[in-house]
């Protein structure tokens, strides 16, 4: 440099990653149960490519019976935490998730719960 005039020319480039967040099982099927009796698994939530902590948020899916009664069967309950940590090696902390079923009256189902962070993704 020295009080050379040139002009020097630096090129950036990088990849933006978003935020993800896969399952462990990636679905999940709960065995059949008598009325009133409870079943319940665990799965594992694996954050990838978050940069700072967020927290892990659920929706339950209410449900409607046949007979017009509408009903909350699932659970969901996180045993440790649910925020989500990064890690001192760039990696994101995996949270073990518990997801409890129990019906007084017959029923099946197929859908999703959903599993959001703080910023909706």
């Amino acid at each position: 440099l020295n009080d050379n005039p040139s002009h020097y020319k630096i090129t950036l480039s990088g990849t933006v990653k978003s935020p993800k967040i896969n399952f462990d099982p990636p679905f999940l099927m709960l065995m059949p149960v008598p009325l009133d009796v409870t079943s319940e698994t665990a799965i594992i939530i694996i954050p990838q490519d978050y940069l700072r902590q967020s927290q892990i948020k659920v929706e339950i899916p209410e449900l409607e019976l046949e007979d017009g009664d509408r009903i909350y069967p699932f659970s969901v309950q996180f045993p440790k935490e649910q925020d989500i940590v990064l890690l001192p090696d760039g990696t994101n902390k995996e949270l073990i998730c518990h997801i409890r079923f129990r019906s007084s009256k017959p029923m099946s189902f197929l859908g999703n719960i959903f599993f959001t962070d703080e910023e909706e993704n």
